[in-house]
């Protein structure tokens, strides 16, 4: 919101931000449905709807819906397959899940008066340690301690491969922060500045039109910028449970 007082235009936009409970004003528990947890669910109801409703009446001639589907499901299975292998395609369902959760909690963000999910770090440092979590998970189930092989770079010169296992260890724990604060920043960064031209639009009378013009370009950047990101996340994923499956250097 803008607002013209003594000391100028106020504009605060990270107001859309904040968490706030669906019902009342008490204040927030873990359990206290908000505005967050809704839009999650419109999120995933939107998944449903479009994987479902979509294949209902698949036909040789596909519908739009279904096509796009299609699209989808062939670009992710042949990414998932030529990053992390073939092998990598028994967690197919798992990381196209990812993504179109990511994808349509992005796009559902950018309808006026929505709540984007992906901007608070909780959710996206969430679906980042369930990769890292998995990932290590299916690493030593798979490989036991010759995962740890994942840190020994045996093709380098014995007297760095001590310091470089460390730095190696210490970028592998670094990959749920950089995961989740790329996708978080993102999103949350894009929707800022919308509402800052909204701000200067609302006061500026008849040139309005300057940040109008400027929030439409922003807003079509923010489209794309929202499936840009659900493929980063998602191909990072793949490029994790690569180095699960397939630990040497």
């Amino acid at each position: 919101m803008a607002e013209q007082s003594e000391g100028g235009l106020n504009i605060h936009p990270m107001d859309q931000f904040i968490i706030k409970p669906l019902f009342g004003d008490g204040p927030l528990q873990w359990y206290t449905p908000t505005n967050s947890t809704l839009w999650m669910a419109l999120s995933v109801l939107a998944v449903v709807a479009l994987l479902l409703l979509s294949t209902l009446r698949k036909a040789e001639v596909p519908s739009r819906p279904q096509l796009i589907v299609e699209l989808i499901y062939s670009f992710l299975r042949n990414m998932v397959e030529s990053v992390a292998g073939r092998d990598g395609l028994r967690f197919f369902p798992y990381i196209m899940t990812v993504f179109m959760f990511i994808a349509l909690s992005n796009v559902l963000g950018l309808i006026p008066a929505s709540f984007t999910a992906t901007s608070h770090i909780a959710v996206t440092a969430a679906l980042a340690l369930t990769v890292f979590v998995s990932v290590t998970v299916i690493g030593f189930a798979k490989h036991g301690l010759g995962f740890l092989g994942l840190f020994w770079i045996s093709s380098a010169p014995l007297p760095l491969r001590p310091v470089l296992a460390l730095i190696e260890v210490m970028s592998y724990f670094v990959r749920p922060v950089s995961h989740s604060i790329r996708l978080a920043g993102n999103m949350m960064a894009g929707h800022a500045m919308i509402k800052v031209f909204a701000g200067f639009a609302g006061v500026m009378g008849v040139g309005a039109v300057v940040p109008i013009v400027a929030i439409a370009a922003v807003y079509g950047l923010e489209l794309l910028v929202a499936l840009i990101q659900a493929y980063v996340f998602t191909i990072l994923t793949c490029v994790y449970l690569k180095d699960a499956l397939h630990p040497q250097h």
